[in-house]
């Protein structure tokens, strides 16, 4: 090779390393900041409008000290096992899960709230007739509800206690998964379902049942039906996650009370094949019947009258106390 030949070679060998050196530094930060951020996965049991807040909170980047995802596990107490076993960090759900969990030794800790009212509608085709008491229209019905376990099926169960009916004498009750109660009351094999949205507003809209005859969220008052609730290991091990999630959270429980109508754009996107007339329908109760909790704080009269609920469904037998199920540092 020449001399020129050779410097220019060098040029290019010089060139190309630094290039190699920088590009890698700039890709080394900004991988390094995402993967800095822990990774949350936060278990439902539906994907509900109640949990629109947290919805919002993923979408707008809300949580920007921590990566969040969600995932959808049906059934009774799916969501619960996923925390007990370490699969999830946290899941959405009553925050009587943890007191069944206390009662058999383990430690769930519910850190804020979200759906602070009991967040299920009694619907029917009959109509309740004037002067007709809420015992005797049920009297006789066959009750569709979620299954055992699950919030829902816990609130039917306190409210047939309540009216002095009993299940399988005075009632017949079907627990099944949320998504087939509107077939089941379609084909006739129910009277009366406990529904929420937005099963409930589909429901209407299809002539499936009329509007609701008993409004839990009204009836029952400050009720914590859907908490954030993780282990107590990862409070002690890991404040920073929690505090990291907890901005986020809140800040999307703000952003539906100043802003309702992009937090209903939001809903749009998270169920796009859903009419939007429904959707307004749903937004519009949930404001109205103050389902969410936009402090993110759980009150002890929340948690007096989920425990209650369970308790008189005959679903837990310990002597549980809010400091049991709670821990109200982070909202404090």
């Amino acid at each position: 090779m020449s001399k020129n030949q050779i410097t220019w070679f060098l040029a290019v060998v010089i060139l190309l390393v630094l290039s190699a050196c920088g590009g890698g530094t700039q890709q080394g930060t900004a991988a390094d900041s995402t993967t800095d951020k822990p990774e949350l996965l936060i278990a439902e049991p539906v994907h509900g409008f109640g949990y629109l807040p947290l919805y919002i909170a993923v979408n707008k980047g809300f949580f920007e000290k921590v990566n969040v995802e969600m995932t959808t596990l049906a059934g009774g107490s799916a969501h619960t096992n996923a925390v007990l076993t370490g699969e999830a960090w946290a899941f959405i759900g009553g925050p009587e899960h943890n007191a069944f969990a206390k009662a058999k030794g383990a430690d769930l800790r519910a850190i804020a709230n979200v759906v602070n009212k009991g967040n299920v509608y009694l619907v029917s085709k009959d109509e309740l007739t004037s002067g007709e008491d809420l015992a005797s229209f049920v009297n006789g019905k066959t009750v569709v509800t979620g299954q055992y376990g699950g919030t829902p099926n816990s609130i039917t169960r306190f409210l047939l206690e309540e009216w002095g009916l009993e299940v399988n004498k005075d009632v017949r009750l079907l627990e099944v998964e949320n998504s087939a109660i509107p077939t089941i009351i379609s084909e006739g094999q129910g009277d009366i379902a406990v529904v929420s949205d937005p099963i409930l507003e589909q429901g209407i809209n299809e002539g499936i049942w009329n509007e609701p005859f008993y409004n839990v969220p009204n009836e029952l008052g400050p009720y914590a039906y859907s908490t954030i609730n993780v282990r107590l290991d990862t409070i002690k091990d890991n404040p920073d996650e929690v505090i990291g999630f907890m901005e986020g959270l809140v800040k999307g429980l703000e952003f539906i009370q100043n802003n309702p109508e992009e937090a209903l754009d939001i809903a749009k996107q998270e169920f796009p094949t859903m009419d939007e007339t429904i959707l307004e329908a749903m937004m519009t109760r949930a404001l109205d019947d103050g389902h969410w909790e936009f402090s993110g704080e759980i009150t002890e009269d929340s948690i007096i009258m989920n425990l209650k609920v369970v308790e008189n469904a005959g679903m837990l037998e310990e002597q549980i106390n809010y400091e049991d199920i709670v821990n109200p540092q982070f909202f404090e």
